[in-house]
Parts: C-alpha cells; structure tokens; sequence
C-alpha cells in the first residue's frame, strides 16, 4: 500500500512534473520519476554522506541556478532538477576514473566475479570510464584476516566509508574504523587488524553495503561466476524473526545467501543468516531418514515402522506415567501452522499442556 502524501511540493525532473513530500531530499525525487544517479557513498539506513559527489545534479530554484548534491539538498516548490547534463555527465566520468585509478583492475574484481557487478563498475561501465585513464596510484594492501567469513580486499577500497558507517551506525558494533588521512587511509579494526579479535559480530552488512570488490563474503568469493548465480527470495529459517534472504544458486546447486533489503528486516541479518543460513542443506550429518537405535547403534528403518514405534512408545508413557509426564517442544524454523499442529497433537493427541516454543522468548 502506498501512503499519501499529504504535503507536496511540485517539482520538476528531466522535465516530469511530480509531488513529493516536504522533507525530501532531491534524490528521493529523481527516483520518484522514474530516473537514478549513481550514490557510491549513500546507503538509505544511514543517511546521506554526500562524500563521492557522484550524485551531483543541476537545480534551478526561482531562477537561479546550481549544482548540488542530490543525497543531501532538500527538494523545494517549483524546483526543476536536471540529471544528466554533458557537463554533469562528464564530470561523472571523471570522478569515475579517478576513483578506478587507486584501485586494482575491474577484470579481477572479487564482487563482480562471483555476485553481480559492483556499483563501481556498473557506474563505469554505463559512463564509458577507464581504468587506466589516469596514472595509477599505489594501491591500498589487502588485509591479511584468517576469520571464516569476510574477504577483504582493500586494493579495491574507493574510501566512500560506507562499511565503518554501516558498522558503527547502523550496527553499532563498531568493530572497523578509519585509519590514516588521505589518500594513507585504510579500514582496518582495532589492535592487530584482526576481525576475529575485535568486537565484530559478523552480520555481514559491511560486506552488503560495499559498492566495490573491497568486502565480500569469503564462503562464495572465487566458487561462483556472477552470470550463473540465480537468487530466489524466501526467509531465514533460523529463529522467529523471520529475517528475509535471498537464496543464491548455481545450477541448482546452493552456494550461498545474501539480505533481502525489501523485506521488514531491511537487509539485516546475524551471523547465521548471513553466512550458515543454507550450509546444513548440504551437511553429511543432516538426516535423510528415520534411524532406530537398537544395540547402542542406529539401523536404518521405514517411516510406517518409525511412526508405529513413537505411537508405541507415547502411548505407553501416557497411560503408564500420565499425560503430565510428557512434554512437546516446537520450532521457530517450521511454519506457522506445523506449529498449530504440534500444539494440538499435545492438548489433544496426549492431554496436556506442556507444549512450548523457543520462540516465545
């Protein structure tokens, strides 16, 4: 359901005229219009940045006329707002090879080649800028982290700091922070750099909200090509919360999982959503039928054998010991109405009340 805007201000992009609320910003408006620019620095969940200025735009207000940010100016009445001018256009460019000269080549850009292509290079590739249209400047060097989860490899860092905004901000985890000045600069952690020994609770956001290659997710990095990966939308099967993910696959093989930012959870996950949400589907320990143990080891048994034996075996219980003597517990990874089910079976199928659920707490 889309909720009325009571107070609009008219405002005019790449000449369609709109009405759009009076805290908005310019960029809220271009994409109420159906237009986009490129926000290397912005991420919705911590507010405009305005830092990579590649969301310049032009505006004129009551005649006057100027360029602004769009992530940070406020739209205003009558305001008319041009988004790709050729002197915009190619100031994009510039930016874009300038930014792409202190980072490692695109062709090997961990991001693109096993996710999707990045913002970088989508942005790029769509302003026709070139990697090697200025000098190249030294680098900024991989981090060196043993941890399981987070790749993280800085030479194709872009310095927008959308990662330690994300992490301190959004997060509040505060495991990663700026270092040095300039073009010196780098992300690291506390102490020793290690990921694993600061307060980093391997949610995964810093990763999600990269624009580049700088971060990925060590599990899938190097054992996908992005063009095979199909992403199909569902929900975490953790816990209760019911967070939204993306499953990512591979001729039909899962390989992975990524945040669903559409979902009320709006992309956050914890550690097992981000990263353990999909590995017992492929686990060698996960149960593929019913075992009874007989003798202190398992034999593999038929479901109608496994059935008769628990109805046995309940049974027996109930009338020997009571239905008190019986206590049903429930999953917040199964649906909703196995749940109902489970609590019937108890109430009903035994006669008791000790059912629960851990997602009561």
């Amino acid at each position: 359901m889309v909720t009325e805007v009571k107070n609009k201000l008219n405002v005019e992009v790449n000449g369609i005229e709109i009405g759009c609320g009076t805290e908005s910003r310019v960029l809220d408006a271009i994409r109420a219009a159906g237009f986009d620019v490129p926000t290397l620095c912005y991420d919705e969940r911590i507010g405009p940045q305005g830092t990579c200025r590649m969301c310049l735009v032009d505006v004129e207000v009551d005649g006057q006329k100027q360029q602004v940010a769009a992530c940070t100016a406020f739209s205003s009445e009558a305001m008319k707002v041009e988004t790709h001018s050729d002197s915009i256009t190619e100031y994009r460019k510039t930016i874009l090879e300038l930014l792409l000269s202190e980072t490692a080549s695109p062709a090997n850009c961990p991001k693109c080649l096993s996710f999707k292509k990045c913002e970088l290079h989508t942005a790029a590739e769509e302003y026709g800028a070139k990697w090697d249209a200025f000098p190249s400047l030294v680098v900024r060097e991989k981090a060196v982290d043993d941890n399981p989860f987070i790749q993280r490899d800085y030479d194709y860092c872009i310095s927008c700091f959308r990662c330690t905004n994300v992490c301190n901000d959004w997060e509040q985890a505060a495991a990663i922070t700026v270092e040095g000045r300039g073009q010196e600069n780098s992300i690291a952690s506390y102490f020793n750099n290690k990921l694993l020994d600061s307060p980093c609770t391997f949610c995964g956001q810093c990763i999600n909200t990269c624009p580049t290659g700088a971060l990925t997710d060590k599990k899938i990095t190097g054992k996908t090509k992005a063009d095979n990966i199909e992403r199909t939308k569902t929900v975490c099967p953790y816990c209760g919360v019911g967070c939204g993910i993306h499953l990512l696959t591979e001729d039909g093989k899962l390989k992975g999982t990524e945040p669903d930012f559409s979902a009320p959870s709006r992309g956050s996950l914890c550690v097992k959503g981000q990263f353990a949400s999909w590995e017992f589907v492929k686990s060698e320990e996960r149960l593929k039928y019913p075992l009874i143990k007989e003798n202190g080891a398992f034999r593999r048994a038929s479901w109608d054998e496994a059935l008769d034996l628990i109805t046995e075996r309940f049974t027996s219980f109930r009338d020997e010991d009571g239905p008190d003597s019986l206590v049903c517990w429930s999953s917040a990874r199964s649906v909703t109405e196995a749940n109902y089910l489970m609590q019937k079976f108890a109430r009903i199928g035994i006669g008791t009340n000790n059912i629960d659920n851990c997602s009561r707490t």
